[in-house]
């Protein structure tokens, strides 16, 4: 189910608002979020539900665990980082590692048909930081499986962004309210996004795809520019289509989410760019990559590396193809030409 489809918007969104501000305590409410967040994840893809509730129940027990156990803290920290990235790895670098490996090796290994679940990279990356962040101390450890549950599982920021750290609404999960002012901003807010994707967005879209799929000799400068800032429009229009969907979604049911684009496109450089393209992202990265690295506080050579690899992460993040690690790379070298 995605925002823009007639099930959400004319059956799922009515019902759960209805019978959301119907409720009483918030307590009930939370029950309705979770109940219809993993009936909007199920609607996809049913089986998937039990990974997200069995990996929510992992990093759970594992925050609990560091929480009361001083002495097994890195060790419980470095299981929950390595479960989480061999998850992650499992479904979305399966099929990439295997036809490498047939390609050097010339080997014929049938590469398997994994489906990958859906916003599988968004949820483990709030999965990681909330841990993470209970190993740092920076937040409470939950001790209610549900509520972390519904900071997992919360439809709005699931199938994109933006990735939302349990320290920036855990206030909200235990205590929230909102009026009717907020409820309308919330509302306009998602109209804003669902206009960007559907009207703007997929309109550009089918102007770029025309093209691209047309005979290379068919095209020439104007239409080859034409594709080049359709796509552009595009990806934009989509992206932050969908976060500004997924932040007015929160803000009706009381929750705020940063915001995740400010006028990208405006930008004087690749590195203000990136300060505004995607900034969840980016603020995950630098929180719990690049500075644990060392930042910027280290040897010139190693500040290198640790611009390169957080630029290779994200590559990775964003697709699992070898291309999408030299994308990565590509901008990695790019911000370094300008430092």
């Amino acid at each position: 189910m995605v925002f823009s489809s007639f099930e959400f918007l004319c059956i799922f969104l009515p019902v759960l608002c209805i019978v959301y501000a119907i409720l009483p305590s918030i307590r009930w409410k939370n029950g309705l979020l979770i109940i219809g967040s993993l009936l909007f994840y199920a609607y996809g893809e049913p089986v998937y539900v039990l990974l997200m509730i069995g990996s929510s129940l992992v990093h759970y027990l594992l925050a609990m665990g560091i929480s009361k156990s001083a002495s097994a803290k890195k060790p419980l920290l470095a299981l929950d980082v390595i479960l989480s990235l061999v998850v992650l790895g499992l479904f979305k670098y399966t099929g990439m590692i295997v036809t490498t490996i047939n390609q050097i090796a010339h080997s014929n290994i049938p590469v398997p048909a994994i489906v990958m679940p859906i916003g599988i990279s968004f949820f483990t990356f709030q999965s990681m930081s909330y841990v993470i962040d209970v190993y740092r101390e920076r937040v409470e450890v939950q001790t209610n499986f549900f509520k972390v549950l519904l900071y997992i599982s919360f439809f709005p920021q699931l199938i994109a962004g933006p990735i939302v750290k349990y320290r920036d609404i855990s206030k909200e999960i235990d205590e929230r309210h909102a009026d009717a002012q907020q409820v309308m901003q919330g509302l306009q807010r998602f109209i804003i996004g669902l206009s960007k994707k559907v009207l703007i967005s997929n309109t550009v879209g089918q102007v770029a795809d025309h093209i691209f799929a047309a005979q290379a000799s068919s095209i020439n400068g104007v239409t080859a520019w034409l594709a080049a800032i359709s796509y552009l429009l595009q990806i934009y229009y989509d992206f932050s289509g969908y976060s500004d969907m997924a932040i007015g979604l929160g803000k009706m049911f009381g929750f705020e989410f940063i915001k995740n684009f400010d006028y990208p496109y405006i930008s004087k450089s690749v590195t203000e760019f990136w300060r505004r393209w995607h900034i969840s992202l980016g603020t995950w990265f630098r929180e719990y990559v690049y500075i644990p690295l060392g930042g910027n506080r280290v040897s010139k050579a190693k500040h290198i590396r640790n611009i390169l690899i957080v630029w290779m992460l994200t590559g990775f993040w964003h697709g699992a193809a070898w291309n999408f690690m030299l994308w990565g790379l590509y901008y990695g070298l790019l911000l370094l030409a300008e430092k």
